[in-house]
């Protein structure tokens, strides 16, 4: 288990690396910084200064190198446009995006795998059908149009919740249902799938000829083995929910990460959102590998291969 813990962490750091990389070239291509820091109108000469006092003259791996250094130490530096230290910034917001994300994936397990479930026991009846129907609808609906549908229904017709916002519960219900219902429809397949196979097997045969109950035969015997690959899927869609709530974030003003995110991009705060980046594709990295560890602690197979 350590060495396979050790190989997976050694692939972690080397993906994180190389996705630093990659995000500090690109945001370096999309524009100057100089200008940015100096702002409209600026004089060239005042722009060449501003170059040179903040070391963007230099090549731009050595820029990398150094700001890489920082970053390690959690000095982001100071945003352009909020005019305050990058860390306390995303330290502030970073707690409503993971409130959200945690919640929406909650909702997506407690909606995908009981259907996911029904729909493998009674297949090719009406739940499965039923299922099927949700999954695709999932699928095919940009989860912006959602959140614009359940607003118009439950902010301005019901006026049950508040439209936009992160003060109280009742501010993440709608972009909860939102995000989480975008990624049901991957739960609510790999369940069913899994629960197909095991409920073909033979220990699921042996445990129905005991005179063991449906449900005890379902939940104890098939369940356990079809929701292995729920783990590793989790901790994929919890990262994808960490860094895609910027649309979310946005639509109903909740004060997150991701609307932070959106508002560094509008107003080119490169330091913002070279940070914001970094901490994102991490996250993402370390929960991949977690899922990884976690499956592999439960099943010794994964290891072994």
């Amino acid at each position: 288990m350590l060495g396979y813990a050790l190989k997976r962490l050694g692939t972690a750091l080397a993906v994180a690396i190389f996705v630093s990389i990659l995000s500090f070239m690109l945001l370096r291509m999309s524009g100057d910084v100089a200008i940015a820091l100096a702002g409209e109108g600026a004089r060239a000469e005042d722009i060449e200064l501003i170059r040179k006092l903040n070391g963007l003259d230099r090549p731009l791996m050595v820029q990398y190198f150094d700001w890489l250094g920082h970053a390690a130490l959690g000095d982001f530096g100071t945003s352009l446009y909020f005019k305050s230290p990058v860390m306390p910034l995303i330290a502030d917001k970073i707690g409503n995006t993971i409130i959200l994300s945690v919640a929406s994936l909650a909702f997506a397990l407690l909606i995908g795998v009981p259907l996911g479930v029904l729909a493998a026991v009674y297949q090719g009846g009406w739940v499965d059908r039923l299922a099927l129907g949700i999954a695709v609808t999932g699928q095919a609906l940009p989860n912006f149009f959602l959140a614009l549908v359940l607003v118009m229904l439950f902010s301005v017709q019901l006026r049950w919740l508040p439209v936009s916002g992160s003060g109280t519960w009742l501010h993440f219900v709608l972009p909860t249902i939102t995000l989480g219902y975008y990624i049901t429809p991957p739960f609510m397949r790999i369940v069913r799938a899994g629960m197909v196979d095991a409920l073909e097997m033979d220990y699921v045969r042996t445990a129905r000829a005991k005179g063991l109950s449906k449900a005890s035969v379902v939940l104890k015997h098939a369940l356990a083995n079809a929701l292995v690959p729920v783990v590793a899927l989790a901790g994929v869609q919890l990262g994808l929910l960490l860094g895609g709530s910027v649309v979310i974030e946005t639509i109903f003003a909740l004060d997150g990460l991701g609307y932070l995110a959106y508002q560094s991009i509008t107003h080119k705060d490169f330091p913002v959102t070279q940070a914001i980046l970094l901490m994102l594709s991490i996250a993402y990295v370390g929960l991949t590998l977690l899922a990884d560890l976690v499956n592999a602690w439960i099943d010794p197979r994964i290891r072994l291969a």
